[in-house]
Formats: structure tokens, sequence, C-alpha cells
């Protein structure tokens, strides 16, 4: 699964053959959690609570490139979040 973005221990990937509804994936510490990409919504999995809030925010200020990256299937990495 291509990585998309890094930051505080948080990983963030894509499937590019994955299944609708458009959504990214967030892996901190062996936990995993799947988020919307259209509203930015927890779809399943599990996330401490802090570390749900930094891939909220991230994705906030690149929800756009999230979407272009899921239409296009074309790899690209996304700045991580900065404090």
């Amino acid at each position: 699964m291509p990585e998309i973005s890094r930051f505080e221990g948080i990983i963030i990937t894509m499937y590019f053959k994955e299944h609708n509804p458009p959504h990214f994936h967030a892996e901190y510490n062996g936990m995993e959690a799947l988020f919307d990409l259209t509203q930015g919504a927890f779809v399943k999995g599990a996330l401490p609570s802090k570390q749900a809030r930094f891939v909220l925010a991230w994705y906030e200020y690149h929800r756009e490139e999230l979407l272009e990256i899921w239409q296009s299937k074309s790899f690209k990495k996304i700045e991580p979040l900065r404090k």
C-alpha cells in the first residue's frame, strides 16, 4: 500500500484498487483506522484520540490532494502535518 504521508508516528496510506467510498488508511503503533475522503469522517478501526485529531487536522489541509490521488490513481507524497 503506497505511503502518502508520515507525521507524529502516523502513517497515511491509500490502496489504488480499493472499494468505495473513497477513503484513506491511518496507522499508528499497530492500530489502523479508515477515514472517508469526502467528509473526513472516521469509517472504521481505531486510533488513540490524539492521533485521530492529528489525522483529521492533516486531512483538512490536504482534502483536495487526497481526492485527486483517489480519482487519478496516481501516487504522490503529501506534506506531513506541521505544528
